[in-house]
C-alpha cells in the first residue's frame, strides 16, 4: 500500500502537461461494437487505447489490427479460456501506465460508451489528481423499432432514469424481473498511479490514495447497450455458455439463467420481453422509470456519421 501511494505522489508531484487519458477494453467477438466504440470515444477526447483481446473469431481482432493505422491503439493478445477479468483489466491499467504514459484510465467494456455534458469533452470533469473518479451507469432499453430491417443500436433512444429496486428477496428467475429496468452498478475512471486493483466489471477500484481524491463526477454519463438485437444477445449467451465450463467461472445469475434458456431453446422468447411496445414506453415515460435521451443519440451521429 505504502508502495503504491508513493508511486501516486511521484506522478503527481513530477507530471508535466494536459492529462493524458486512457481507455483500456477487454473484448472477445464484439465485431458488431469495437469500432464504434473507438471512434466514439477518440471524439470524446481519450487519447490512447489498449484492448486485450481475449481469442475472438469475428475478426474483431483483425478489426483492431486495422485501427490501430488510425488511432494510438495498442493490441494485446490473451488466449487464455479461464476469464479473469478483474485481473486482466488490473494488468490493462497497468499497462497504460507504464507503455501509454496515461495519467488517468477507463476501464471500459464495448458496450459502454461514456459521454461528457453538451459541450464539453471527458477530461473537461477530470484532474490529474484524481485517484477514483465513479459515475453513474445508465441501460438502454429496446423499443419495437429493434426488430425492424437497418436498425442500429445508436438509434435506441430511451434509458433508465429511475431504475426498479427489487426486494433483496426476489428470485432472479422470477421471470417478472427485467433485467434491463433494474439498478446497476457505476463505473470508475481511475488513477493507475497508485492503484491496487480493480474489482469486477470495473465498478469499484482499490487505490492507494482512494480516500483523499476520490469522488463522484455528475458530468459524465456511462451509457450501456447490452442486448442490441437477438443475433447479438444469442452470441452473447453462446459466449458465456463456453465460459461456464470453467467450475469456478465468476457470473450474474441472470446469465447462468439465460445459458440455460438458450439450451432449452427459449432464449428468443426471453429476448421478446425485453421490447417495450410503444404504450409501455409512454407509461415508463410517464412514472419517471425512463426519459428520452436526444443527448447519446446526437453523439453517434456525430462520431459515426449515422442518422439520429
Amino acid at each position: 500500500m505504502l508502495h503504491k501511494t508513493l508511486q501516486y505522489w511521484t506522478h503527481r508531484l513530477t507530471r508535466k502537461g494536459p492529462i493524458r487519458l486512457a481507455m483500456t477494453l477487454l473484448v472477445r467477438n464484439e465485431i458488431d461494437i469495437i469500432e464504434d466504440n473507438i471512434r466514439f470515444h477518440a471524439a470524446q477526447g481519450v487519447d490512447c487505447f489498449a484492448v486485450m483481446d481475449n481469442g475472438s473469431t469475428d475478426g474483431t481482432r483483425e478489426l483492431l489490427e486495422t485501427l490501430k493505422n488510425e488511432f494510438d491503439l495498442h493490441v494485446i493478445d490473451q488466449p487464455a479460456q479461464n476469464y479473469q477479468q478483474a485481473l486482466w483489466m488490473t494488468q490493462l491499467a497497468d499497462y497504460a501506465r507504464t507503455a501509454l504514459k496515461a495519467d488517468l484510465v477507463i476501464s471500459n467494456d464495448a458496450d459502454e460508451f461514456w459521454l461528457a455534458a453538451e459541450g464539453t469533452s471527458l477530461k473537461d470533469h477530470l484532474h490529474a489528481d484524481d485517484s477514483v473518479v465513479t459515475l453513474k451507469r445508465r441501460n438502454m432499453v429496446l423499443t419495437e423499432e429493434c426488430v425492424q430491417p437497418g436498425y442500429h443500436y445508436s438509434q435506441a433512444q430511451y434509458a433508465v432514469k429511475n431504475p426498479i429496486l427489487y426486494s433483496s428477496d426476489t428470485q432472479i428467475n422470477d421471470t417478472a424481473v427485467s433485467m434491463l429496468l433494474v439498478k446497476i452498478s457505476p463505473k470508475t475512471i481511475v488513477n493507475p498511479h497508485g492503484l491496487i486493483k480493480l474489482k469486477g466489471g470495473n465498478h469499484r477500484a482499490k487505490h492507494g490514495w482512494r480516500w483523499i481524491n476520490a469522488r463522484e463526477e455528475s458530468g459524465i454519463v456511462v451509457y450501456h447497450y447490452p442486448i442490441r438485437n437477438y443475433a447479438q444477445f444469442e452470441a452473447n449467451i453462446i459466449n458465456r455458455q463456453r465460459l461456464l465450463r470453467d467450475t469456478n467461472a465468476r457470473m450474474g445469475d441472470h446469465y447462468r439463467r439465460w445459458v440455460k434458456l438458450y439450451e432449452q431453446g427459449l432464449l428468443e422468447q426471453e429476448f421478446g420481453k425485453f421490447i417495450l411496445s410503444a404504450s409501455d414506453i409512454e407509461t415508463t415515460n410517464r412514472i419517471g422509470l425512463t426519459e428520452k435521451c436526444p443527448a447519446i443519440v446526437n453523439a453517434f451521429e456525430r462520431s459515426l456519421n449515422r442518422p439520429a
